[in-house]
């Protein structure tokens, strides 16, 4: 039996306007981020890091934002506002979708990590329950990895239409 999908198929369009809505929100945190300053450059990020480490870190995590993300954060705080913004615009065209989700993906169990911990002596469902902010994120990520999301509702049809034939041709 084979699986297959077609972009008539009610599966494959649910997963694009999943894809499309996840990038909306990537698209609107994104340009605030990239377009205001306080984030980037006014102390923004580094807040965040401070919040993470006072409310609550994964404990392997604390070595890694205090020792690496701290000491750069406004380098790695262009990097979230540009990856964020990037992530959207590639969600919503549906070009280099994958692409985009592995970054989704590994940027969500970064945050997941760095902001969920909810303690040692916490029983295992607090763990999920405390996750819920960017798990949900991550598994949409890991949806659009394994799926065909940009089957439909794309540009890249558009793109392929417009693109001139390449090769020679003989007279």
């Amino acid at each position: 039996m084979s699986i297959t999908s077609t972009p008539s198929d009610p599966n494959t369009r649910a997963l694009a306007y999943l894809r499309i809505g996840v990038g909306v929100f990537f698209l609107i945190f994104g340009v605030y981020k990239v377009f205001g300053t306080h984030f980037t450059l006014g102390g923004g990020f580094q807040g965040w890091i401070h919040r993470f480490l006072t409310d609550g870190a994964y404990p392997f995590m604390v070595p890694v934002l205090r020792g690496f993300v701290l000491p750069y954060g406004t380098a790695i705080a262009f990097l979230v506002a540009y990856g964020e913004l990037a992530i959207g615009v590639a969600l919503i065209t549906g070009l280099s979708v994958r692409v985009a989700s592995i970054c989704g993906l590994i940027y969500m169990l970064a945050l997941l990590f760095s902001s969920n911990y909810p303690g040692p002596s916490a029983a295992p469902w607090q763990y999920f329950g405390a996750s819920l902010d960017h798990s949900i994120l991550a598994l949409c990520f890991g949806a659009f990895i394994v799926g065909r999301p940009a089957e439909v509702l794309s540009v890249r049809p558009f793109l392929r239409r417009s693109k001139p034939a390449s090769g020679l041709t003989s007279a």
